[in-house]
């Protein structure tokens, strides 16, 4: 991979970093197993899915009409990302030969001007008018980037140009759109993966006509005076001071423009994307890495001109915004703001965006997909109660008028298949390629960002150092690196998390000074074979609780230790207890324990809970009970392995008394 010309840190790949053992190996090998062979089944059988169908309609080798939601071109696209990511990690001739094919399909399926879009070609193939762009929630030009960014990887990654000569196809349509038809472009840009996907065949080619494509995206959207919050159109990039509107849209614009930024060294527009970022970090990200709490609303929230006011969708709120059991928390918005934060990583070598992947990652992007490793959620609650009275958007949603809604219910379980199947294949490709995220290189020195398993080894100058993690993280918070080849002195930073207190550091039993949390600590030295770097972080189970603005949160906590959030299921309540009645009390204890869900090791913390009085009446407004507090033992699970043991309840923020 290119470094960004910019970039203080450059990314690693897996000849340089993978998850060879531990927690995030066996995340790893579970993807590898299971996650990325049951998306491929649903996909291509069209008895669940018509991801690969429509393709083949498209190229003729079957009769039908197209099924699905416009974007599912771009699922299939993200599926073959993520099977591209375990290839690069471990060759499989039989993976790869499919892949082949699957690009050698696209390629018939493109027009000469470089556009594919499977609902357009089955309608020109049967007969009907069919016109590009005629729709905005057609999705053309989100499958057009995530087609390009699978042509990249798949490039870099075997050397092949099967998918590289689609991707640079479709990366001259958005040429045309933007250089011919800008006001198309405008109107048709959300969910703006294109920005991230030219950046990406910019860096894989030097070609600077990807480079001036991506700064025309910015120019032709600052120019749309038809825009609105939701699509984040409706001030000029620089001219935005809080992000609003769909939270998937909004991380990936800005993740886009990061990659800008990267290769430009926009002074401006990095001021802008800092603001931006720290906006969602300190006002509207949840506990948990959720982004985007919304299912509806309308922005900017409590203008009093009716006519500025436009409705959003699937998106952030207003500062502090954060309700528990209507979270939105959409699966590939979590997603977008790791590769927002990553950017950012490589800007600036700040370790408060590695801390957000770290909380997005162990919390909500795993809570994402089952502890089988082959079910999804969609949006991705806080809390989740009996008998609502109303709906919620459930996972298989999709607001598509082809498309059935499944009926009605209560009960928000993941799925093997969702018609809005964008999640899944996002969720695969994440994890896929999670070994990207382990480390970074500057010019002189190594960064290591993420624990959890991981072989190191990088060259930089004249310098080398290859490292083996022996670690139990993140249940256990002491991390040892042994240093297995070493060539001169290369510096080696590695992250104190922004949660932990009292870090300490030493190289073979030799105190190093640890810097405060949420910074990098360097230990300068020439490495010998056999050194050892121990990197202790304490993890006391920690209170949390939420900011005084944050009403749903008020008198409430949110259970902690180390980077992992906790939540109590009903399941593990005593007998008679209802959710609702569980409660904390300050300065409890929680005791560790080794248990297993679904067949995986996890540590669970076992407490006794305070339990509220409660008259069984439910009323909107009723007194309050009288009666003595009475205590039971109360098991908390990891928030991530929530919802893998049967239907029930579930909070993170339970109400703390004393």
């Amino acid at each position: 991979m290119h470094p960004a010309s910019s970039a203080l840190l450059a990314p690693v790949t897996a000849a340089s970093a993978r998850w060879a053992d531990g927690f995030w190996g066996g995340i790893h090998a579970r993807t590898r197993d299971v996650t990325i062979p049951q998306i491929w089944g649903s996909l291509a059988d069209p008895a669940v899915s018509q991801g690969l169908t429509n393709f083949l309609i498209a190229t003729g080798e079957k009769e039908g009409v197209h099924l699905g939601p416009p974007f599912m071109d771009g699922d299939l696209y993200k599926w073959m990302e993520a099977a591209i990511d375990s290839l690069e990690t471990r060759p499989d001739p039989e993976l790869a030969e499919r892949i082949e094919h699957l690009a050698g399909l696209i390629a018939k399926v493109q027009r000469d001007d470089g556009y594919v879009h499977t609902p357009t070609t089955i309608s020109e193939v049967n007969g009907e008018a069919a016109t590009a762009l005629a729709d905005r929630f057609n999705f053309e030009t989100y499958n057009l980037g995530h087609l390009i960014t699978a042509g990249v990887r798949h490039y870099e990654v075997t050397g092949s140009e099967a998918l590289l000569g689609p991707a640079k196809g479709a990366a001259r349509f958005l040429a045309h759109l933007a250089n011919d038809k800008p006001l198309e472009l405008a109107r048709s840009a959300i969910c703006p993966s294109h920005y991230m996907a030219v950046m990406d065949l910019y860096r894989v080619t030097r070609d600077r006509q990807y480079l001036e494509l991506a700064q025309a995206f910015l120019r032709v959207r600052d120019e749309f005076d038809e825009g609105g919050d939701d699509n984040q159109d409706r001030l000029a990039v620089r001219d935005q001071v809080v992000v609003a509107g769909h939270a998937v849209r909004a991380n990936y614009l800005y993740a886009g423009l990061a990659d800008l930024v990267l290769e430009t060294g926009d002074a401006e527009l990095r001021t802008v994307l800092e603001r931006l970022w720290d906006d969602v970090n300190d006002t509207k990200l949840y506990v948990t890495g959720g982004c985007g709490a919304l299912y509806d609303g309308a922005s900017p929230y409590g203008h009093q001109w009716q006519g500025e006011i436009s409705r959003v969708h699937q998106a952030y709120g207003y500062a502090y915004q954060l309700p528990n059991t209507t979270a939105h928390a959409e699966s590939c918005a979590n997603i977008g703001m790791i590769f927002w934060s990553e950017r950012m990583l490589a800007l600036t070598g700040d370790a408060k965006y590695a801390d957000v992947i770290e909380r997005i990652a162990y919390n909500v992007l795993l809570a994402s997909i089952g502890l089988d490793g082959g079910t999804y959620f969609y949006t991705n609650a806080l809390r989740q109660v009996r008998g609502l009275p109303y709906e919620l958007r459930r996972p298989g949603d999709t607001g598509q008028l082809d498309v059935p809604a499944p009926p009605p219910s209560d009960e928000r379980v993941r799925q093997e298949f969702m018609s809005c199947f964008c999640c899944p294949p996002n969720i695969a490709r994440a994890l896929a390629s999670f070994h990207t995220r382990v480390a970074s290189t500057s010019h002189e020195s190594l960064f290591i960002h993420q624990y959890g398993g991981s072989e190191i080894s990088v060259d930089v100058g004249d310098a080398s150092v290859s490292l083996r993690e022996d670690s139990d993280y993140p249940w256990d918070g002491r991390i040892a690196f042994t240093v297995t080849a070493a060539t001169g002195s290369l510096p080696v930073h590695l992250r104190i998390p922004g949660w932990a207190r009292g870090a300490t550091l030493a190289v073979n039993g030799e105190p190093v000074a640890v810097t405060a949390p949420s910074s990098y600590a360097p230990i300068e030295r020439a490495w010998a074979v056999g050194d050892e770097i121990v990197l202790e972080l304490p993890m006391p189970t920690r209170l949390v609780r939420g900011h005084r603005l944050a009403e749903e949160l008020t008198g409430q906590v949110a259970v902690q230790r180390g980077p992992v959030v906790y939540a109590v299921e009903s399941m593990d309540l005593p007998a008679g207890a209802r959710l609702e009645q569980i409660a904390l009390r300050r300065g409890s204890a929680f005791e560790p324990r080794e248990i297993a869900i679904e067949g995986a090791r996890l540590l669970a913390l076992d407490t006794e809970a305070a339990v509220l009085p409660l008259s069984g009446s439910d009323g909107l407004y009723e007194d309050l009970e009288d009666g003595n507090l009475e205590t039971a033992p109360v098991r908390l699970v990891p928030y991530y392995a929530w919802g893998n043991r049967g239907v029930g309840e579930m909070s993170v923020w339970m109400p703390v008394v004393w």
